[in-house]
């Protein structure tokens, strides 16, 4: 989908504060950050001592938006753009800001204006449709590390399955997909459970009664992120019953997440798979 034209709105102000490193002036930052240094040049402050004070710092105020620039430093990927409920121009002038200071630009439940708008600053974004995601990705070579697998219930549970892969792909993760193995046809999952074993932690997604999670985390022994979908008839009451079912379920080692929320599975998974520990994956497993 190409973006057509430039569009202009007056939400695109100049705010008084637009650019600052916090609330209060900038020349406090500025101070703080030289005091910093020179300490660490002098040898009286450790870098690693330097780099935690920094982790505080700083954000830009663009008025209807504080861009937060050190999210990446703190929590290992940069701020992500929740653009329901924002204006195009909104998401155009916080996009503008996040790709000024890094290389990475996510953003979920977009729209098609959403992205036509961030197209007209930045005509390498992608836009997945289904998924309702634009991603800009300038790393020369984006890391794929571990493994992570994103299984559904049915194909209706795909588009909440490709926001998860697509955001822990972005986050650096090795990412594969196994789609429609519900519990109405058990025999579908099972063909893939040495899959399944291969990975280091699984995103199940599923809606109805929200079995499948239960069903994968008594085949494995790496974590289960589950989520629950609003796909089902009018007792699944918009996704409430699979959160119920998941949050009561007796197999160990899931973790539920909010209905539809594919972005926060990945985030959670991510952690996981990239955290630093032992490569076992061996769990001990308690008896009912």
């Amino acid at each position: 989908m190409a973006a057509c034209g430039t569009i202009t709105s007056s939400e695109e102000y100049n705010h008084p504060h637009a650019n600052v490193l916090t609330t209060d002036e900038d020349t406090v930052d500025a101070k703080k950050l030289n005091a910093l240094m020179q300490a660490v040049a002098a040898g009286t402050m450790a870098p690693d001592d330097a780099a935690s004070q920094l982790k505080d710092l700083p954000f830009a105020d663009l008025g209807h938006a504080k861009v937060d620039h050190h999210r990446e430093m703190r929590c290992g990927f940069p701020e992500v753009i929740f653009c329901q409920g924002k204006t195009p121009a909104q998401v155009r002038s916080i996009s503008r800001e996040i790709l000024d200071h890094g290389q990475v630009l996510l953003g979920t439940r977009a729209s098609a204006a959403h992205y036509q708008a961030v197209a007209q600053i930045e005509p390498d974004t992608r836009y997945f449709e289904d998924a309702r995601i634009l991603l800009v990705d300038k790393r020369p070579a984006p890391p794929r590390i571990g493994h992570i697998t994103v299984v559904t219930g049915g194909t209706a549970d795909i588009p909440v399955a490709e926001e998860a892969a697509i955001t822990a792909e972005a986050m650096g993760n090795d990412v594969s997909r196994l789609f429609d193995v519900g519990v109405a046809g058990l025999h579908r999952l099972l063909a893939h459970t040495d899959e399944l074993r291969r990975a280091r932690v699984i995103i199940a997604v599923a809606g109805m009664e929200g079995a499948l999670p239960s069903l994968v985390a008594g085949l494995v022994s790496v974590p289960v992120v589950a989520v629950p979908t609003s796909v089902g008839y009018g007792a699944n009451f918009g996704g409430v019953s699979a959160l119920l079912t998941m949050l009561n379920s007796c197999a160990s080692g899931i973790g539920v997440v909010n209905i539809d929320n594919g972005f926060g599975a990945a985030a959670m998974a991510s952690r996981i798979n990239q955290a630093p520990g032992p490569e076992s994956t061996d769990t001990v497993q308690e008896t009912e």
